[in-house]
């Protein structure tokens, strides 16, 4: 088959399996984004979460021998919630990102992505194509600008003409050889909006990310949330969405092609005490179809604490006794002798009721971390301003 003939049936064919946008580049390697992500991991900017070697992420041969070509698509989210549930004093709710609505996009794109694989197959039976999306080698958000999907922001996403940034990425690394698409150009200009909003600065400047300060990256840790960090964590259960809602870019950007993107209010948006009540199994049944489930319910379960510490829920108070007195786990017994310290010093006549608690805590708890908390929970509520290991804010 011809190329450009091959190009033009893929094109189509890409619409009517349900891809937003494809678009097409080299397998050529990416050099620039090499002298990037040296960059990163020098300054300790990297996640961890990332492919570990650099030159699978900048090379595509690495990935498949042979490779000529690499096929990026994008499929658009939705930014609104439809009927979204109401927050109120006596049912508090955390927020999971746009990102982590309806089914995990991770499952989404790979359905495409293995379509268009069995595509050019068939076409070309002697061709060979792997492709990969988000936790595969190469960098979703290079070869999509390189392919001409969007530019990339300064916020550190492809910013799509049609959809803004609210877009999933995946490619098809192939050994078909087809023409090229022209790269987009920058058109943040002289926008620095997201760079401004970041709560923890994490957007040390336009595209650079320290992953470390991220909130997306924060909220999916497993241990104790730093001291500085719980603050600007508000009510967010997984992910971050500011540096996207700020974005010119996106305003009037609400797109909802797709059904399985379309997210359950309730797990969007769900009830903060219930989850801190909940099995592994009730959570899998519940929330393991969303892309934000994937480290389990602990990172979750402590994110919801430090929300109902945010929103200062004196109703949360027995549950957060009941945690820090049986849970088996450090991290939430520990987080939650914080909250208890933080919501008890924003009620005068519950201080010495939850000063009892975490002394009674204190007398039984034997892991540092956790008496540390608790130390922290015990300065929260006599308001004072001195340090406990590393903060209290």
């Amino acid at each position: 088959m011809i190329p450009a003939q091959l190009k033009e049936e893929l094109i189509a064919y890409s619409k009517t399996i349900g891809v937003d946008k494809i678009g097409f580049t080299t397998a050529d390697p990416f050099l620039s984004l090499k002298d990037r992500l040296l960059t990163q991991q020098e300054l300790g900017f990297q996640s961890g979460f990332e492919e570990p070697n650099i030159d699978k992420r900048v090379d595509p041969t690495q990935n498949l021998d042979e490779a000529r070509t690499i096929i990026s698509i994008a499929l658009a989210y939705p930014s609104k919630l439809k009927n979204a549930p109401k927050n109120t004093k006596e049912a508090r709710r955390g927020i999971f990102c746009r990102a982590s609505w309806g089914k995990d996009y991770h499952d989404v794109l790979r359905d495409r992505l293995q379509k268009i694989e069995q595509f050019i197959l068939e076409k070309v039976p002697k061709a060979r194509a792997v492709s990969m999306v988000d936790t595969g080698a190469l960098s979703d958000r290079a070869v999509a600008e390189r392919a001409g999907i969007g530019w990339s922001g300064k916020n550190c996403a492809i910013i799509t003409p049609e959809f803004g940034s609210y877009v999933y990425l995946g490619e098809v690394i192939t050994t078909v050889a087809l023409e090229p698409d022209t790269p987009m150009t920058d058109q943040c200009g002289t926008c620095n909006r997201c760079v401004d909003a970041c709560p923890t600065d994490a957007l040390v400047q336009g595209g650079q990310l320290n992953s470390q300060a991220c909130i997306a990256y924060l909220t999916q840790t497993k241990g104790f949330l730093p001291d500085e960090y719980r603050e600007k964590l508000g009510n967010r259960l997984y992910g971050c969405d500011t540096c996207q809602q700020v974005c010119p870019e996106n305003k009037g950007k609400d797109v909802h092609n797709h059904p399985e993107m379309e997210a359950d209010p309730e797990i969007a948006k769900p009830e903060l005490k219930p989850l801190l009540r909940m099995s592994n199994r009730q959570f899998k049944e519940k929330f393991g179809y969303v892309s934000g489930s994937w480290r389990g319910k602990k990172p979750i379960q402590r994110n919801a604490i430090i929300a109902l510490a945010h929103f200062k829920d004196e109703t949360a108070l027995p549950i957060l006794h009941q945690l820090l007195k049986e849970d088996p786990r450090p991290v939430i017994r520990g987080t939650s002798a914080w909250a208890i310290g933080k919501i008890g010093r924003h009620h005068e006549s519950l201080r010495y009721d939850e000063e009892s608690h975490l002394q009674l805590a204190k007398k039984h708890e034997k892991d540092d971390e956790v008496l540390l908390e608790i130390e922290k929970g015990l300065v929260l509520l006599k308001d004072e301003t001195k340090v406990i290991g590393k903060h209290v804010q």
